[in-house]
C-alpha cells in the first residue's frame, strides 16, 4: 500500500511549495490528498488556481502518513485561523503521523502546541514568532516527526526529505537524478 501524504491549501498559500511538493511526492508514487476549507479552486499568492480533492472537513489527520502545510502569506494567517486545521494536526500528531510545514508554515505549528522544545527552521519572516523552538537555518530541518523547511527555494528539497522518510533514501535519490537535483 502506497504512503499517503495529506496536503492543506489555504486562500494566499505559496504555489512554488505547494506545487512542488504535490508533484515531487505524486512522482514518488505517494497518494496525496490536497484538501482546502471549501470545494473548488483555491488561489495562491501570486494568483495561481488550485483545486483541491477534498474538504477539511471531510478528513482525520491519522488517515495520513504525513500532513504537510505549505507557507505563503496570507495563506499561512488562513491555515492558523481554521479550527480543523489545529483538528487535522492534534489527529496526525496523536496518531505518530509525520507533520511537515514551510516557509510561514511552521507559525500554524507553532499555534498548534506542536513546535515547544523541538528543532525547526522557517521562512526569516517568521522567525521572532517561533518561541521556544531551537531553530535553524538549515534549509531542512528534521526533529523526529517533525520536518521544517525554509522557503520556496528550498521546496523541492523539502519535498525529496519526505520522499526519503516515506519511501527510502533510493528512491529519493532517483528522483533527485531524474530531476536533475543531484
Amino acid at each position: 500500500m502506497p504512503s499517503r501524504a495529506l496536503v492543506l491549501l489555504a486562500p494566499g498559500f505559496e504555489e512554488i511549495e505547494a506545487v512542488a511538493i504535490i508533484d515531487v511526492l505524486r512522482r514518488a508514487d505517494v497518494e496525496v490528498t490536497v484538501a482546502a476549507g471549501a470545494a473548488g479552486p483555491v488561489e495562491g499568492s501570486h494568483g495561481i488556481r488550485v483545486t483541491a480533492d477534498q474538504e477539511l472537513a471531510r478528513l482525520s489527520g491519522s488517515d495520513f502518513d504525513v500532513v504537510v502545510l505549505p507557507g505563503g502569506q496570507p495563506g499561512t494567517k488562513n491555515l492558523e485561523q481554521d479550527p480543523r486545521v489545529r483538528k487535522l494536526l492534534a489527529e496526525a500528531d496523536g496518531a505518530g503521523r509525520r507533520i511537515a510545514a514551510i516557509c510561514a508554515a511552521p507559525r500554524v505549528l507553532q499555534g498548534a502546541g506542536l513546535l515547544a522544545g523541538r528543532r525547526a527552521t522557517s521562512h526569516p519572516s517568521v522567525r521572532a514568532d517561533l518561541s521556544g523552538v531551537s531553530y535553524s537555518e538549515d534549509r531542512v530541518v528534521n526533529d523526529g516527526r517533525l520536518t521544517t523547511s525554509r522557503g520556496p527555494g528550498t521546496a523541492i528539497e523539502f519535498a525529496l526529505r519526505l520522499v526519503e522518510q516515506l519511501c527510502g533514501p533510493e528512491k529519493a535519490a532517483e528522483l533527485a537524478r531524474a530531476m536533475l537535483v543531484a
